[in-house]
């Protein structure tokens, strides 16, 4: 096991999250991941790293079908215009690079630069789905456990219906 996902299994065992690994071959897209989702139940994600034209970073952790409309979502946070993040800054902040940006990443902002948003269909699940860290593993936690985890972070989520944007 890699580092990076030995130091996240062990930050959810610390704070008693209940949690299923799966390794797999390493997806890069959600469409690269439909197989894989098709053998593991629950919410599957998208995640995408995004930073306003103030310099805010955002996190945006939605269902993998959830439509996202980044050109309007900075109105529904109060911010500048949304555009993707650079990888240099990816990696800064939640220690991955992309194709491995998940929910998982904001254990690693320890600034609290990176604000949080779930999809509220992706809370509405039962169980919800994200890469340790890296792309080569799906971990299963309840939706309940994300928010904790979002919240023991120092990340407490703003959650978004994505269909009401």
């Amino acid at each position: 096991m890699t580092d990076k996902k030995h130091a996240c299994l062990t930050a959810l065992r610390d704070m008693g999250i209940a949690y299923e690994n799966h390794d797999h071959a390493p997806v890069f897209t959600v469409a690269e991941g439909q197989e894989i989702k098709a053998r593991l139940p629950g919410g599957h994600t998208k995640n995408l790293f995004l930073k306003s034209k103030d310099g805010q970073f955002v996190l945006v952790c939605a269902l993998g079908d959830t439509a996202v409309s980044v050109n309007q979502l900075h109105k529904a946070l109060g911010i500048k215009r949304l555009s993707f993040g650079r990888a240099e800054d990816m990696e800064r902040l939640l220690g991955v690079t992309p194709g491995s940006v998940s929910l998982f990443g904001i254990m690693n902002d320890k600034g609290g630069e990176v604000r949080l948003v779930i999809d509220a269909a992706l809370a509405a699940c039962d169980i919800v789905n994200f890469h340790p860290l890296l792309n080569d593993a799906t971990t299963a936690i309840s939706s309940a456990d994300m928010i904790r985890f979002a919240q023991e972070t120092g990340h407490p989520p703003t959650v978004i219906d994505f269909t009401a944007i």
